[in-house]
């Protein structure tokens, strides 16, 4: 068998490659969700992200007899270093076939990458943030994957567990009915919430009334989730490259706002009719047919998925989140959806995912972060 050689992406030709490889790995898979190819490259250039401005990354691929057979993506966050006072690299972007010499010269690359950074560990799949996909699919390969999402093979699991590394964290995801009313413990609770801290519901007509809000949503955010395993908080660019990316997208009556008495965001939940199936008809592209399947997908679907949702840390426990899925499923019920599903969460979130007690819900996807906190050398 001919050997393994690995180089680093260093044209736009490249990185075109490196988006493409899944593309040829998972050719006829029915459960992988292919990106938007602009979307994947705008992510990976250093003059388009702003992550950029904190974040040094490089890419890989590995051949053999010259066709691409894996890639991997080495990316060291400043921010998440001073953060959490580590000295771990991140790696992600990561595929290949099972082949344990691509895997083991793949991360070999990576590690070496670290090691002359500064970098004592290498921890992944991760992303530039948590908005990037992350987390190993570990169970549920017979389901289908999402917009955000990392499917890959079973086989990663056992390279990963072969080169060394071990469970940093686990990322589960529900499957939610969608009842014929909504919970009575949950209307009780909004209730009482609603009166004990002067708070309202805000009920957007049109993308345009949440557009005012992004800003206060995504700081939020960073103050909601900055004790998350790896999280760091957006900068303004980061926020702003965000709303243009995605707001686009959003449905009013998927969208749910707490809002304070100060006109302040307490708690908010963004949800978007699934794009999955819509994905795979669009092949990686919006033109020429690609974006006609997914405004269909938009308009008429009967599952959602839940991308963003979160509550200011000083109402965290207070019954808030009630608010923010007392919204989402009132939606849901009047718009004739049928499933949710929702966004990765922390398996040791507990107060976030208690919620689904009150629902008909089960776990169906399982993610890992892996981790080797030592590079050999």
């Amino acid at each position: 068998m001919n050997k393994v050689s690995v180089r680093q992406v260093s044209t736009h030709s490249d990185l075109k490659k490196f988006v493409d490889f899944p593309f040829r790995l998972f050719r006829g898979n029915q459960f992988w969700v292919p990106p938007l190819k602009f979307d994947e490259i705008n992510t990976l250039r250093k003059d388009k992200n702003p992550a950029f401005d904190h974040c040094e990354a490089e890419y890989w691929l590995a051949y053999r007899n010259n066709k691409p057979v894996g890639r991997i993506a080495g990316i060291i966050n400043r921010k998440e270093c001073e953060r959490w006072n580590t000295t771990l690299a991140r790696f992600g972007w990561i595929d290949f076939i099972d082949d344990h010499e691509v895997s083991r010269l793949l991360i070999e690359t990576v590690s070496e990458w670290g090691r002359r950074k500064g970098m004592t560990g290498i921890h992944g799949p991760l992303g530039f943030t948590d908005m990037d996909p992350e987390g190993m699919l570990l169970e549920g390969f017979d389901q289908i994957s999402s917009l955000s999402a990392i499917y890959n093979f079973p086989y990663y699991n056992e390279h990963m567990q072969s080169l060394g590394f071990s469970k940093a964290t686990d990322w589960v995801q529900f499957e939610i009915i969608v009842p014929a009313a909504i919970p009575e413990k949950v209307e009780r609770m909004t209730r009482i919430v609603l009166r004990k801290y002067d708070l309202h519901l805000l009920k957007p007509r049109n993308s345009k009334e949440i557009r005012p809000y992004a800003a206060k949503m995504f700081t939020m955010y960073n103050e909601a989730f900055r004790d998350i395993y790896g999280f760091t908080t957006l900068t303004r660019k980061q926020m702003d490259n965000y709303t243009r990316q995605y707001f686009g997208f959003i449905r009013a009556e998927f969208v749910s706002l707490v809002i304070d008495s100060n006109d302040d965001v307490i708690g908010f939940g963004i949800t978007m009719p699934s794009l999955s199936r819509a994905l795979q008809k669009a092949k990686g592209s919006l033109f020429p047919f690609g974006f006609i399947h997914l405004l269909r997908a938009i308009r008429k679907n009967d599952t959602i998925h839940m991308y963003l949702i979160g509550v200011r840390p000083n109402y965290q426990g207070k019954g808030v989140l009630a608010l923010v899925y007392h919204e989402l499923t009132k939606a849901c019920i009047e718009t004739g959806i049928k499933i949710a599903r929702t966004h990765p969460q922390l398996e040791e979130n507990y107060r976030a995912i208690s919620i689904w007690k009150n629902y008909d819900s089960r776990v169906i996807i399982r993610r890992r972060c892996w981790i080797r906190e030592v590079i050999p050398g």
